[in-house]
């Protein structure tokens, strides 16, 4: 061991209040250093145990790391496939609504269609109604003529009426 003589402080004053002190901290490193063979021995000693523990320790964490970076991985791959099927439903639901939409289209271009055939038949309709009506008007004007044509003329004779028997023997 090496003996170190007590230093008297050389700190001193600076300008601005700065104290120098770097004598002070030169001999306290002396004395704390080891100077023997036992003293360097155990400050090894000391670093090698310091030097596995904290080794020790690097690789637990680097475990806990890979773990930590394995199950992130699994958990991407796991939303990666979740994605994957999602992106797979939406493109089948697209699919569907571009084959429902063109369905909708036809159905909507037959429901036209037929709207137009339903209007032209009852515009059809209503001409034959008043077609109708003229004509049981004018058959009813015809039936009131032929009332009165009868109570002015007596019975109209047809083909298959004979003659009345007054009339048989005035036309021969």
């Amino acid at each position: 061991m090496v003996d170190v003589p007590p230093r008297c402080s050389t700190s001193r004053e600076l300008d601005y209040g700065i104290t120098d002190t770097w004598d002070d901290l030169v001999g306290a490193i002396d004395e704390i250093a080891p100077t023997t063979v036992e003293g360097v021995n155990q400050r090894v000693t000391d670093l090698a145990t310091i030097v596995e523990e904290e080794t020790t320790s690097m690789y637990g964490i680097m475990e806990d790391a890979q773990r930590e970076a394995k199950m992130a991985h699994e958990a991407w791959g796991l939303s990666m496939d979740a994605s994957d099927y999602a992106r797979s439903d939406v493109m089948s639901l697209r699919t569907t609504v571009v084959a429902q939409s063109a369905l909708i289209s036809e159905l909507q271009s037959a429901d036209h269609r037929r709207q137009r055939v339903i209007s032209e038949l009852l515009a059809s309709d209503h001409k034959r109604q008043v077609q109708l009506t003229k004509t049981l008007r004018l058959l009813k004007g015809l039936q009131t003529q032929m009332v009165e044509f009868q109570r002015q003329h007596g019975p109209a004779k047809g083909p298959a009426q004979p003659d009345a028997p007054g009339e048989a023997g005035s036309s021969s």
